[in-house]
């Protein structure tokens, strides 16, 4: 009996080695997933995660689906799908150069000079459509400057009025709820106005003197004019690694710069956000007049819609789109102004693709008023969210599954399960819209926010997903393909984490690359 068992027991043990050689069946995906999220570290933060096959609805995993979690930058696939859903992806926007005064036979105009914003987020250097990375070329202002040109060739010579910026398309309203006042300096919370240049942010260009000791060399493109700056950088020797601080108090012009550059370093480029985006533009545009040969006898200002003038209601309905092409000027005001100049932006998915590869934050914002102005009742937050969540129901989604202040998800008040998010993305691919919105999002190991990740061969091109990050926070939502070909939706929110964000990212990464190499559902 001893000798039977013993060569029972060795019979197992070559079977067990001859299925370890020809490779043993992957463990089941929530063995794997388990196992991924065990260590104590991780434990101490709070994880979200649902799984779901894309052709059967069914559950292949979840942990915490219907608790509500910060989404960072998750909160752009709401935006960016409702905005392709009822505005739709041909939209494109017009900004105008409108004047309800004359223009005599000797190039004077009578009345102010109006330069109209209609939500236009790519007023910019941007080169579209998107192609792996974002490219800007040399001439971030070239489209103020082709609306100049058009009125040196209208004849303009004087301007008897005011240069007037008017973003009163959307309301005055540039900063979310629940925003850091940390964010305002830097590009990622620049302000939003229906007249947005360069991402309304101005490039600050810094590079080391001749000599330490000396000043850095500090520069500002475009239009140096706007910020007034307090350049406090001093160069130190070579090898003695550069350290440097900016800072802008709310309501300020002034930048203040200090810290160290060290002798041999490249420089560095900082994107700040400007103040107020419709005076910059005012102030600009006056200034390429004025070496067009033109000359403004008034001044310059600006036209706001101040939110306490606004009130916004529930949607009852989805109204029809005003357009933003259809040859109409949108500005809010009450007399008939004669159009001198107009400017029209590639199609909407053009940008749509911006926002998801690269998380524009302001684009994003600037989409969700979009949805209030032209399907709602104001070009507000509130009537953005307002038509937001009218969609969603559509989409079935329930509305104590989500709570959103903003479009970008720079808000730390936001909410969302991850069973939400999987109910949009698998809404979104029974739709007409469904694949250009799918196309916008970030490809592994490709391109934009996913293009340093997931790049194993095996990997690669097999997940299109939104990430998302704030302090704490790191999100990845989307797509993927399993090796048996299943297409899967997947939500992976992670809170309240004390952890290096790599440490975050990659346990993120390595569930994905559970979800892929999993064996077909239900094996």
């Amino acid at each position: 009996m001893a000798r039977r068992s013993l060569l029972l027991h060795s019979l197992l043990a070559v079977l067990l080695v001859a299925g370890a050689a020809s490779g043993a069946p992957p463990k089941p995906l929530q063995e794997r997933i388990s196992s991924v999220l065990s260590p104590p570290d991780l434990a101490r933060g709070f994880w979200g995660v649902e799984i779901t096959s894309l052709s059967t609805g069914q559950t292949l995993y979840a942990l915490n689906p219907d608790k509500l979690f910060t989404p960072a930058s998750n909160t752009k696939l709401f935006t960016t799908a409702a905005a392709l859903a009822l505005i739709g992806p041909d939209y494109k926007f017009r900004t105008t150069v409108e004047t309800a005064g004359t223009l005599d036979r000797y190039g004077r105009l009578n009345g102010d000079l109006l330069l109209v914003g209609h939500g236009d987020p790519n007023l910019s250097g941007r080169e579209l459509p998107y192609d792996l990375r974002t490219q800007r070329n040399d001439h971030p202002i070239q489209a103020l400057e082709m609306l100049a040109d058009a009125l040196v060739q209208k004849g303009v010579k004087y301007v008897d009025g005011d240069i007037v910026a008017d973003d009163s398309y959307f309301a005055f309203e540039r900063y979310g709820e629940g925003w850091s006042q940390d964010d305002l300096v830097w590009a990622d919370g620049a302000p939003v106005s229906a007249l947005t240049i360069n991402d309304n942010v101005v490039f600050v260009n810094i590079l080391p003197a001749d000599r330490p000791g000396e000043k850095a060399f500090v520069s500002v493109t475009p239009f140096a004019d706007y910020y007034h700056l307090d350049n406090r950088i001093i160069t130190t020797p070579a090898g003695t690694g550069r350290k440097f601080f900016v800072n802008r108090e709310p309501g300020s012009t002034v930048l203040t710069l200090w810290g160290s550059m060290p002798l041999d370093d490249p420089g560095a480029n900082e994107a700040l956000a400007i103040e107020d985006p419709a005076e910059y533009a005012a102030a600009l545009f006056r200034q390429l007049l004025s070496r067009r040969g033109i000359v403004v006898y008034g001044r310059q200002r600006t036209k706001h819609t101040e939110l306490a003038t606004l009130s916004t209601f529930s949607v009852t309905a989805i109204a029809p789109s005003r357009g933003g092409s259809d040859g109409q000027a949108h500005s809010l005001k009450a007399d008939q102004s004669i159009v001198l100049a107009s400017y029209e932006s590639k199609p909407m998915v053009d940008d749509v693709r911006v926002v998801n590869k690269v998380s524009q934050n302001l684009h994003a914002e600037i989409l969700l008023r979009l949805l209030g102005r032209e399907r709602g009742t104001a070009g507000t937050i509130e009537g953005g969210l307002e038509v937001l969540r009218g969609f969603l129901t559509q989409a079935a989604i329930p509305n104590d599954q989500y709570v959103f202040y903003d479009g970008s998800g720079l808000s730390r008040q936001n909410l969302v399960t991850p069973h939400a998010i999987v109910q949009l993305l698998r809404y979104a691919s029974t739709q007409l819209w469904g694949p250009a919105f799918k196309s916008t999002l970030p490809i592994s190991g490709i391109d934009g926010s996913l293009s340093d990740r997931l790049t194993a061969p095996r990997l690669q091109s097999r997940v299109f997903g939104k990430t998302g990050s704030l302090g704490g926070v790191k999100t990845l939502s989307g797509y993927a393909t399993t090796d048996s070909g299943e297409t899967v939706v997947f939500s992976i929110l992670s809170n309240n984490s004390n952890l290096p964000p790599k440490r975050i990212t990659d346990t993120i990464d390595q569930i994905v690359q559970a979800i892929v190499e999993d064996a077909p559902a239900g094996k």
